[in-house]
């Protein structure tokens, strides 16, 4: 049994997190925007996918890509599914991804289906569509996921176009209370989202049981969201401030969810000198993105940042090398530069081999591509996933 996951605007890290989660042979890219996971939906944490935003269970696949001989087969077929239902008003949803057709065309099929349940004796409150894709806010407010709700998704693979049902989405609300009621924050280290923090760590794969070790832990987000999916946690951090900060908002986290079964260490530690005296089993980290730009810097400037941030990264994995042995994984958010000729990268992530590691490479998504950033920014967050010697 297939499950379709619908991802948010950088489909490559979300393809990397499902092959890191699921394996290479399991994901089956669909289009731009989707990807099918061979393995049934009750098998998928849907939760802990930063990098997914809806997830749908599949309901059939239709030979064609014609919108008008999609909408005549949802009119033969409507009249049945809409007679299984419980009483209520239904309310309808439709999103297209990949497909040749606009928002109207959309909306007044969903319009035919609203006609068609009335003869039904269905009452239907059709859901707008702005643009051909309903958003995760939009599905949330209007319940299309609750057993009087449905959000068709038409996704467009090839010559064929798939359809499936929206059964989750990402949860906006939950991951904004746990980025912004924080009682620890600063801006000037930067600001894990909490969707990216659970990308790092589904690369870094651990285990259910596994310690997470965040080197540069600062606030505490990573191991906030580490300690959600049911990780013991390990952090340390170079300033003693930023120690304090992350040890009160686990304690907030607890407090707020009642997330208690798992066992945390925070320390102040030098990430490129000093031994980590704990226990840990993967590394999982947003690293030092060196000095923030509210505009794009001259070039003397962002050589010396650069330049700066990767003598502090060159430093850091000949440590972590040091400390542990062959095949140990590692997932790094580290800097890099948008200019106007591109993304500048870190020196050192040419140097790796000789560092003591071999970059993880992806079947679904290039290296180059795994890159979170947001327009208007200089500073972009590059994930490496590494492996030990």
């Amino acid at each position: 049994m297939k499950t379709m996951l619908i991802h948010g605007r950088q489909p490559a890290l979300a393809r990397a997190e499902l092959e890191s989660l699921f394996g290479a042979a399991a994901v089956q890219p669909v289009g731009h925007d989707a990807t099918l996971v061979d393995m049934a939906p009750d098998k998928i944490n849907f939760a802990r996918l930063g990098g997914m935003v809806k997830f749908c269970k599949l309901l059939t696949e239709l030979e064609t890509t014609d919108w008008q001989e999609i909408e005549d087969f949802l009119a033969t077929v409507a009249p049945r599914h809409f007679t299984s239902l419980p009483e209520g008003k239904l309310k309808i949803g439709l999103s297209a991804y990949g497909l040749n057709l606009s928002p109207d065309r959309l909306h007044a099929t969903a319009l035919r289906l609203k006609k068609i349940g009335k003869h039904s004796n269905r009452s239907i409150r059709v859901i707008p569509n702005k643009n051909l894709q309903l958003n995760a806010a939009s599905v949330l407010n209007n319940k299309l996921t609750h057993k009087l709700g449905w959000e068709l998704v038409f996704i467009k693979d090839k010559s064929k176009t798939i359809i499936a049902q929206s059964i989750a989405v990402q949860d906006i609300d939950k991951y904004a209370a746990r980025d912004r009621q924080r009682p620890y924050r600063d801006a000037r280290v930067g600001m894990l989202p909490p969707k990216l923090a659970q990308i790092i760590i589904n690369l870094a794969k651990p285990n259910g049981d596994d310690v997470v070790l965040d080197p540069f832990c600062g606030t505490g987000v990573l191991l906030q969201e580490a300690a959600l999916m049911g990780h013991d946690v390990y952090g340390t951090d170079i300033d003693a401030r930023m120690v304090d900060y992350a040890e009160k908002n686990l304690a907030w986290l607890v407090s707020e969810y009642g997330t208690s079964g798992f066992t945390k260490f925070i320390e102040k530690a030098d990430a490129t000198s000093d031994e980590w005296q704990k226990k840990y089993d993967v590394i999982a980290s947003e690293t030092y993105l060196g000095r923030a730009f509210s505009s794009q810097p001259d070039e003397n400037t962002l050589n010396k940042v650069i330049h700066d941030c990767d003598v502090i990264h060159k430093k850091f994995l000949l440590n972590a090398a040091r400390q542990t042995k062959p095949k140990f994984r590692l997932c790094l958010a580290v800097p890099a530069w948008k200019s106007k000729s591109g993304f500048r990268h870190l020196p050192t992530l040419d140097k790796l081999e000789q560092l003591g590691y071999n970059r993880v490479k992806f079947e679904h998504a290039k290296n180059n591509d795994l890159i979170y950033y947001r327009p208007g920014q200089t500073t972009a967050r590059e994930l490496v996933v590494l492996e030990r010697k």
